[in-house]
């Protein structure tokens, strides 16, 4: 078929694709910028207006609750006199 020369430059490609790869996309230069960049979108900078919003929704919903569950503990209370 393609003989002993194929079969030595098919095994230099396999050898030498991947090792190149691994070097060309583990610079650091390319590696810090893609990271930095990769944080950026996945996690913005916090803004001070959207922290504090969250905050007083997360303090409504835990007020609702705990007013929620005095509500069944009092209805359970009055159950149990009678």
């Amino acid at each position: 078929m393609g003989g002993w020369a194929l079969e030595i430059g098919k095994m230099a490609l396999y050898m030498t694709f991947p090792v190149a790869m691994f070097h060309w996309f583990n610079q650091p230069e390319y590696f810090e910028k893609w990271v930095t960049d990769t944080r950026r979108q996945l996690y913005p900078p916090e803004n001070p207006q959207h922290r504090a919003e969250i905050e007083k929704c997360i303090r409504n919903v835990r007020e609702r609750h705990d007013q929620e569950l005095l509500k069944a503990l009092e209805e359970m209370e009055q159950k149990e006199k009678k």
